[in-house]
């Protein structure tokens, strides 16, 4: 329940690799995290209130607890590049998963605001030839131009986009 289990779903029969497996950037476990050591420094307050340190423990443990669920989300929260597709895996308690063949991927535009090029992240987004999209934006993703060049690379090798070639036009003699 802990780990996302990435491996079960390949297909490995049909020779499915996993060619880069992305969490998501650091900066989504500030908040998480500010929010349980809020639940914790609370907590901590319980020897100094008297009779009222159940209370203090229970206003608390709600931050700290929603924070480490917080946490434990972002964690299972997985976008995997392979050689056929690529699929998010998410969820903590019911796990979803969304995939687009790579065929399927007509276009991959990648923000990187401000600070996502000062930390290093930025948020994908994919378009389809599927009308319904099970997988559309992909946020804070690390290292987003090399994760861009890994999808254009494995769509290149499996052959389904063709080299463009170009026309050199000699002016002088017009051809």
């Amino acid at each position: 329940m802990l780990d996302p289990r990435i491996d079960d779903h390949l297909i490995s029969d049909e020779g499915e690799v996993v060619i880069d497996e992305v969490m998501h950037h650091w900066v989504v476990m500030v908040k998480p995290v500010l929010i349980v050591l809020l639940g914790v420094a609370v907590i901590l307050l319980m020897p100094y209130v008297g009779d009222l340190w159940w209370f203090f423990l229970l206003v608390g443990l709600v931050p700290a607890t929603y924070g480490l669920y917080r946490i434990q989300v972002e964690f299972m929260d997985r976008f995997v590049i392979t050689n056929m597709r690529v699929f998010r895996v998410h969820g903590v308690f019911n796990q979803q998963i969304a995939t687009v063949p790579m065929s399927r991927i007509l276009d991959i535009s990648v923000h990187k605001p401000l600070l996502g090029r000062l930390l290093g992240y930025g948020h994908f987004t994919f378009e389809s030839a599927a009308q319904d999209q099970g997988l559309r934006d992909i946020r804070y993703v690390a290292r987003p131009d090399e994760r861009d060049l890994t999808i254009q690379r494995v769509i290149q090798r499996s052959g389904l986009r063709k080299d463009f070639k170009v026309a050199v036009v000699d002016e002088d003699d017009g051809t």
